[in-house]
């Protein structure tokens, strides 16, 4: 459902989930021709177009408009062309052509709350699909509780009450505890340090803040963040004309603005390497840090990058495993997260477009100070524009990351305890490569207060994907874990 809506931003229509699934249907038709296909007396024939009819209710029983050539048209072309049908169905207006010729249909009664049934088959066609409602429920799996927001990090409070009420049911001692859950980390914390001023009478000055927001290397063991990195973050536009020209005419005359953008990503980025070129947004990584990513790719061995659903025969950037882990937790790296000033193919003509934006995600070293090197790399984009094309990066605002404290003794060995009697392993220590917006404010809010900043977030739970899982067993553990530590804090 969160999709339907994203999807109805970028056609700037309102969407159906049976707008999503037609377009689904035509697109799994076009690669699977066998179930794109018609029965006769004589053979089954497979079709070369994909013609999607839709279920739609009359007075005296359903007629099934098609909307022709589903998997050539975008959502939102198909959403406006079955809401027209449909309404010219109601009032039967629609032509015998509107209504013939599918080569596979959609039923959906979901909207009737209906959960399952079975559609009946429109001959001559080979398959219909049966759509029933759209339900929240968790899915269980292998010890998985699947479902987006469930390891990254909605069970944190449920973790942190487990923790003091198995000490309250064991009679063990324990300091007094605040727990601030907030709700909107995923957008930046942009409203947490309002409140951790406000409530600073009740909240104190801590001498321990557990941080439950993080991840995992494997399920193996507890697992403690030392450092998180921070973000850089723009639109960079580059703009060639006022409006689109054919490609024919424009083309040789006017540059592209694709390939002006890719000449000032090479400003930034080594294109053959991915290494960034601003030697300003690296840092001297601490010693500790570097002994502590050669232990964890020990641990995790081609974990490293085998986590990673690569295709192919795509490999990682660089054989050797620690200098990966650093890579992700200690050196500066860019992505591409999104583009605008294209069509999708399917509806791209021979035009040479106006202008192309990219939306660039700069991961920073722990210690790099965003907001230098958010300047740093507006002023490098921004410089002696190719062609004078027209070009600005809109940053946003920046994000430092957090390199954790040195470990008081008391709480170095009461994490191993605990990883040992809980997991059967010591803790493993290592970077993570994301940011937690409010770890940098709250390292600077008590500089002089231990960490412990650990998660369940690990290999093949994809945050903020639809098969990010929460792995049970690890909650567990890492509760009691954070159970034990509360206990030896008590007690130091």
């Amino acid at each position: 459902m969160e999709f339907r809506e994203q999807v109805a931003q970028v056609h700037g229509a309102k969407l159906s989930v049976n707008d999503l699934v037609m377009k689904a249907c035509a697109l799994a038709m076009r690669r699977l021709p066998e179930a794109n296909a018609s029965f006769t007396e004589e053979a089954i024939v497979e079709h070369a177009h994909v013609h999607i009819g839709m279920a739609v209710a009359i007075e005296d029983g359903l007629i099934t408009p098609v909307i022709r050539d589903a998997d050539k048209k975008t959502i939102g072309q198909i959403g406006t062309e079955a809401r027209e049908m449909a309404k010219r169905a109601r009032d039967r207006k629609l032509k015998p052509e509107e209504y013939t010729g599918a080569t596979f249909s959609v039923s959906n009664l979901g909207m009737m709350g209906i959960r399952d049934f079975a559609a009946v088959i429109n001959p001559p066609e080979g398959a219909i699909l049966a759509v029933g409602t759209v339900r929240k429920e968790p899915v269980i799996k292998d010890g998985k509780l699947f479902g987006r927001g469930g390891a990254d990090d909605g069970y944190a409070m449920f973790a942190a009450l487990s923790a003091l009420l198995a000490l309250k049911e064991q009679n063990k001692p324990h300091a007094r505890c605040v727990i601030v859950i907030e709700a909107c980390e995923e957008s930046g914390s942009y409203d947490l340090p309002f409140y951790i001023e406000h409530l600073s009478d009740r909240i104190g000055t801590p001498s321990l803040v557990v941080c439950l927001d993080s991840g995992c290397g494997n399920y193996d063991q507890l697992w403690l963040t030392t450092s998180l990195r921070g973000i850089a973050m723009g639109n960079l536009n580059v703009r060639v004309l006022t409006e689109g020209v054919h490609s024919g005419d424009a083309s040789g005359i006017v540059p592209s603005s694709f390939r002006i953008s890719r000449q000032l990503l090479s400003r930034v980025e080594d294109e053959r390497t991915g290494e960034i070129k601003l030697d300003e947004l690296f840092v001297q990584i601490p010693p500790g840090r570097i002994a502590e990513a050669k232990q964890a790719a020990d641990i995790l061995g081609d974990a490293v990058y085998s986590k990673m659903p690569f295709a192919g025969a795509t490999r990682p950037m660089n054989d050797d495993l620690a200098e990966l882990v650093l890579n992700r937790t200690w050196r500066p790296a860019l992505a591409v997260t999104g583009m605008d000033g294209y069509p999708l193919p399917e509806s791209a003509g021979n035009v040479l477009l106006p202008y192309t934006t990219t939306k660039l995600s700069f991961r920073l070293p722990p210690t790099c100070e965003a907001d230098k090197a958010t300047l740093l790399i507006k002023k490098t984009l921004e410089a002696d524009a190719p062609y004078g094309a027209e070009v600005e990066f809109v940053a946003e605002e920046g994000q430092g990351g957090w390199n954790a404290p040195e470990l008081a003794p008391w709480l170095s060995e009461s994490l191993t305890r605990a990883s040992n009697v809980h997991f059967g392993k010591p803790v493993a220590f290592m970077g993570e490569g994301g940011s937690i917006p409010f770890m940098a404010m709250l390292g600077r809010r008590y500089p002089k207060t231990q960490f412990v900043v650990t998660g369940v977030l690990g290999p093949h739970s994809n945050a903020h994907g639809p098969n990010e899982f929460l792995h049970i067993d690890m909650g567990k553990k890492v509760s009691a874990c954070v159970a034990e530590i509360l206990a030896d804090h008590a007690v130091k």
